[in-house]
């Protein structure tokens, strides 16, 4: 199990908290799986790949479990959200991580890439917060926490799918966020910048250059290097935590001043 001396100043502020995280397999969302996992959340590790969910999971140690799940589709969603409940007798925390992107504008931009990244990015956010809301708001309040992106806040180029499903993400957001605050469901996103993944990985190998591509997403950054996993589950830990009681609705932007720009 990851050691919660490694975080320093950090408190076990989610003990015993009942966490899903999706796409928790790889990157963002098994940074954020090792950061519940060592302050203390139980934690179901979902991702769309089964091994790669186990592998987590036994890394992280009981209590943690790994599920598979299809977040793009309602009855895989639905069935994730249910073992949860079957599971812990109820659930305190969604994050909804799971994405893709496909490096195009919007003329190059295939139909089926853009419905993939629509499905999983935006319909896939959806359907784990139609399903937890109730969960949660019958287990007596929680938080919701959804993966949007820098990209939701400014354009990037060849990223038009991306951009729109992330933007969709960030008002849903804010709508779920008035819709639910009465009834003890917090709701916010992350807008993180470019975050060092084996996404980036993917993305710029379609390049003819790929390290000149990596090399153009580090010099967006003021900071001069990409964001890591480790800092986007930093935040995650925070609004999912008794700290951000009243932060609601809210993009939080881990972008390394990329937006400041």
């Amino acid at each position: 199990m990851p050691d919660p001396s490694e975080f320093d100043g950090a408190a076990r502020r989610l003990v015993g908290r009942r966490a899903i995280v999706t796409g928790a397999g790889a990157g963002i969302g098994r940074a954020i799986a090792q950061r519940f996992s060592a302050e203390g959340a139980r934690v179901m590790v979902a991702d769309v790949d089964g091994r790669a969910a186990e592998t987590v999971s036994r890394d992280l140690g009981p209590p943690a479990f790994p599920h598979m799940v299809d977040i793009s589709n309602e009855d895989s969603a639905a069935a994730m959200i249910d073992r949860a409940r079957e599971a812990w007798g109820g659930l305190d925390v969604l994050v909804n991580n799971a994405g893709v992107g496909v490096a195009a504008t919007t003329p190059d931009t295939d139909t089926t890439d853009w419905r993939r990244v629509l499905d999983v990015c935006l319909t896939g956010t959806f359907f784990g917060m139609k399903y937890a809301i109730p969960v949660i708001r019958d287990s007596g309040g929680g938080a919701i926490i959804n993966m949007s992106s820098v990209a939701a806040l400014v354009g990037v180029p060849d990223r038009a799918a991306y951009c729109a499903a992330k933007g969709g993400i960030l008002a849903l957001t804010r709508a779920a966020a008035v819709d639910h605050v009465a009834e003890g469901v917090r709701v916010n996103c992350i807008a993180p910048g470019t975050v060092d993944t084996p996404w980036v990985q993917r993305i710029t190998s379609g390049y003819d250059d790929p390290e000149a591509a990596r090399s153009a997403m580090e010099e967006r950054q003021p900071h001069g290097r990409l964001v890591s996993p480790e800092e986007i589950a930093a935040m995650a830990a925070y609004l999912a935590s008794d700290e951000a009681a009243s932060v609601i609705g809210a993009a939080m932007v881990v972008d390394g001043g990329m937006t400041a720009r």
